[in-house]
């Protein structure tokens, strides 16, 4: 049995995308911007998945949505398009993030310090694995211009109080952007309750395709482009359209809001399954509180056990996990959430991301439990055997 739990790193294409998509392919390949019958047969399915994307997020006829490659993209959009259109045209020279963003969000800003002058505001997370609203608060100045906080930790599935951390921000002027990545698919991401200015998705999350993302942007603000060359979607992201995956991605988006349900249900229970199951082990370690987690999401760690070396050994199982972060550096540095929420040295090497989605069966959480618990049994044992005692290794 091959069992994937690695679904915060990636989706697997639902079969019903891929049914949708391919008449996109084959029969409906003609570029949506010519005025032929080729061209404007596949206006249908963008017009179809465009909506579909509008209705997930409730965002309303102000709003635009742009279709891009990926969250990165999206993220890096926002980030160089309020240096360009904000801060390098007045006063304000202050953006506000967090230490455990994604690292399109980190390395865009360490960019912009260096390269820009900009001054950036990186926030740790508290011992309950998040940045509490005031503590943005408290940060705000006359001269900040925009928040970028991620909704959901693609680490730990922590829920960040994304609606409180906007209403303190809009009340001094400041714009808020989020990275939403991790929480569109898996809880109600209601656009117009966040009040946010700026939203990124991306459809590999919630069983879409690869390489289709899209930017909320909240009453069309303006934003200048990163692509020029062309008109497409009104010029603000220039290049030839690419039908199949906005037609996957908004059946993907329309599926997982209507699996909200099956996440929050069924899915919660399975990850709690194991998560108590694994809470048996001596000396094991999980971050955040599970009633403010994404419902599918369990950081883990083990005393007494690497984490590569754990990985390995859950790969021999046929089991698919992650230390974290599949975009950041797999360096084996201490995890900084795990160091944050006050982990000791030893458990805060040690992070396994264990991540479900809707296709995750209770046969697969047995299995993985089992093979689990094998795995820190055997490793302990591996690693007391060679225990160094007076310099001397036995």
């Amino acid at each position: 049995m091959d069992i994937y739990l690695d679904n915060n790193a990636t989706t697997k294409v639902a079969p019903e995308v891929i049914e949708m998509m391919m008449p996109y392919f084959t029969d409906m390949w003609g570029n949506p911007n010519s005025i032929h019958q080729f061209g404007t047969k596949t206006h249908k399915g963008l017009s179809v998945g465009v909506d579909q994307v509008y209705l997930a997020i409730n965002a309303n006829d102000k709003a635009d949505i742009i279709f891009t490659s990926c969250a990165t993209e999206s993220n890096n959009w926002v980030l160089q398009s309020i240096y360009e259109d904000i801060i390098n045209k007045s006063d304000k020279n202050h953006i506000i993030t967090t230490e455990v963003e994604h690292p399109s969000i980190l390395e865009t800003l360490r960019w912009l310090e260096a390269e820009k002058g900009v001054d950036v505001t990186y926030l740790p997370v508290n011992e309950a694995g998040i940045v509490e609203a005031r503590t943005f608060k408290s940060y705000i100045t006359e001269k900040t211009a925009l928040i970028s906080c991620m909704h959901a930790n693609n680490e730990t599935g922590m829920i960040f109080p994304l609606k409180e951390i906007t209403k303190y921000a809009h009340e001094q002027g400041v714009l808020v952007h989020t990275d939403a990545v991790q929480s569109v698919g898996k809880i109600i991401v209601d656009v117009q309750d966040l009040d946010i200015d700026f939203l990124s998705m991306s459809a590999h999350k919630f069983h879409g395709p690869k390489g289709i993302g899209a930017l909320y942007i909240k009453d069309s603000q303006k934003l200048t482009p990163l692509f020029h060359g062309g008109d497409q979607m009104g010029g603000r992201r220039s290049g030839t359209l690419n039908v199949p995956l906005i037609v996957g991605m908004g059946k993907a988006i329309e599926m997982a809001i209507a699996n909200l349900g099956v996440m929050n249900t069924s899915v919660r229970a399975k990850r709690d399954r194991l998560e108590d199951s694994l809470l048996e082990l001596e000396d094991f370690f999980v971050v955040g509180s599970r009633e403010y987690r994404t419902p599918n999401t369990i950081l883990c760690s083990v005393k007494g056990v690497e984490g590569e070396s754990m990985l390995w050994d859950l790969n021999r199982g046929n089991v698919g996990a992650s230390t974290g972060s599949a975009c950041a550096s797999e360096d084996l540095e201490a995890n900084p959430i795990l160091i944050s929420v006050g982990a000791d040295s030893e458990l805060a090497h040690t992070a396994i991301r264990l991540s479900l989605s809707r296709y995750t069966s209770d046969e697969e959480i047995d299995a993985t439990i089992k093979i689990f618990k094998d795995a820190v049994y055997r490793l302990r044992k591996i690693s007391s055997s060679y225990a160094v005692v007076g310099g001397v290794m036995k």
